[in-house]
């Protein structure tokens, strides 16, 4: 379980504070205290607690940070947004919480990271906005926790994931399958072996939600948005509501659709049950069929093929229909032999291949495991992520795990924008004699601002 498993390499911290937190009591929930007993624990000294700041909270940020806020050692004293009704409101939120505490409300994420008293970031913003943010929270001593996909390029997984490392930071990356206990157990039982050979492997997302994005007109900037720091280092464009909010993902400028949305989540559990990093070759098909007339620029309906040497992985996905292979809307189909397992966010099970000629089990089936829908998969890695932080092992999800996944998503995007079969060089970091390819691998970053050195 090599693949599964965090290693035990352990990063330094450098605040005092920080020491007395890691040898605090608090820190045993990082050796197994129950959770329960510490969301138990009415008042936290002040020294004790760990102090985070969120960058981006409309969304996941918001969410990422409420399901931190678990932990009663855990408050958030800095609010970063750039639309100015966001962090007000955000910031009621959280007094009906915890009233008292005192927090600062930022508009620029630079001047946050120079708040001395945040331990910890949280990185919530659209994709093109993860790099800067987060090498310069490491560079400053901060723990970070950031969503996924790692980065909006190729180029800046890299230069992320050596941030990380230089500066000797806990780094969780938001693709939280990787605490999931479930998933680790339906990975445990695909690299036993008994699912035979595996030849093929589907992952998938069905979105029945996602509805047709009607055509709006450019308008003026709403009160109170920042909006030439929103768009920061993507090209310059007049505001149109439309990509603005939740709607980024969908726009080439600040992400990579579905692919990387929720291809991430899933071509992640792909990596980690095969044990691989990269394909040596991946085509990618599709287009703007649901919708053809809409203001999405991603494509709405689109598969990526990508060979791993031994085995071929399928990924496809789709809006405004939910009815997906196995009947789930999303999901990872280890395709053996013998038989196929099948897991998903509800749960996991194994479907039994027939032989021909007596129609014959192949193997034992495994009925589906379902798990509670209490168990919250968000919980558990903001939880390894509090842990990891106090005890300085690395996370579930470190940049190096999910950059992984990041890339291999950007590399479908790529092969669906070139049209053609890209063969990859994962030593090099290319396509070898390719520019056409290669140049869509780099971040083109709009001045003044600049791609981070490391």
């Amino acid at each position: 379980m090599a693949a599964l498993t965090p290693t035990a390499k352990k990063i330094p911290m450098t605040r005092s504070r920080r020491d007395f937190l890691r040898t605090s009591g608090f820190a045993l929930a990082g050796l197994g205290a129950a959770p329960a007993l510490l969301r138990g624990i009415a008042t936290v000294p002040a020294n004790d607690r760990l102090r985070v700041g969120v960058i981006g909270c409309n969304g996941m940020g918001f969410s990422d940070l409420r399901s931190m806020m678990r932990r009663p050692e855990v408050d958030c004293i800095a609010i970063c947004d750039v639309d100015r009704s966001v962090r007000e409101r955000r910031h009621r939120d959280l007094e009906d919480d915890r009233p008292g505490t005192k927090r600062e409300l930022y508009s620029d994420y630079r001047a946050l990271l120079e708040n001395d008293d945040i331990d910890a970031v949280i990185i919530g913003t659209p994709d093109h906005w993860h790099c800067l943010p987060m090498v310069e929270a490491c560079s400053a001593g901060k723990d970070v926790y950031v969503e996924k996909p790692l980065a909006n390029t190729i180029e800046e997984c890299h230069l992320m994931t050596k941030a990380a490392a230089r500066y000797g930071r806990i780094v969780q990356v938001g693709q939280w399958q990787r605490s999931g206990a479930h998933w680790r157990e339906a990975l445990e039982f695909v690299q036993s072996g008994q699912l035979g050979r595996i030849r093929l492997v589907k992952a998938w997302a069905y979105m029945d939600w996602m509805k047709e994005i009607p055509v709006r007109a450019d308008e003026p900037v709403p009160e109170g948005v920042d909006y030439d720091r929103w768009l920061g280092p993507a090209p310059s464009r007049p505001y149109n509501r439309n990509r603005f909010h939740f709607n980024f993902r969908w726009y080439w400028d600040y992400a990579g659709g579905l692919m990387t949305d929720w291809g991430v989540h899933l071509i992640d559990m792909v990596l980690a049950g095969m044990e691989v990093e990269a394909p040596v070759s991946v085509l990618s098909n599709g287009g703007k069929f649901a919708y053809p007339n809409d203001a999405m620029e991603t494509p709405d309906t689109q598969q990526a093929i990508y060979d791993y040497g031994d085995f071929t992985m399928m990924w496809e996905h789709a809006v405004g229909i939910g009815l997906g292979p196995f009947q789930r809307s999303h999901g990872v189909a280890f395709i053996g032999n013998l038989g196929t397992l099948v897991v998903d966010r509800a749960g996991w099970e194994v479907l039994a291949e027939v032989e021909y000629t007596n129609q014959t089990q192949k193997m034992l089936p495994v009925p589906k495991k379902a798990i509670s829908p209490e168990l919250s998969g968000l919980n558990q890695h903001t939880e390894n992520f509090v842990d990891c932080v106090k005890s300085r092992a690395q996370p579930t999800c470190p940049p190096e795990t999910g950059g992984l996944a990041a890339i291999n998503a950007h590399l479908g995007n790529i092969a669906f924008k070139t049209g053609r079969k890209l063969d990859w060089d994962a030593k090099s970091a290319s396509f070898g004699d390719d520019p056409e390819a290669n140049a869509l691998l780099k971040a083109t970053y709009r001045a003044p601002w600049k791609l981070p050195e490391v």
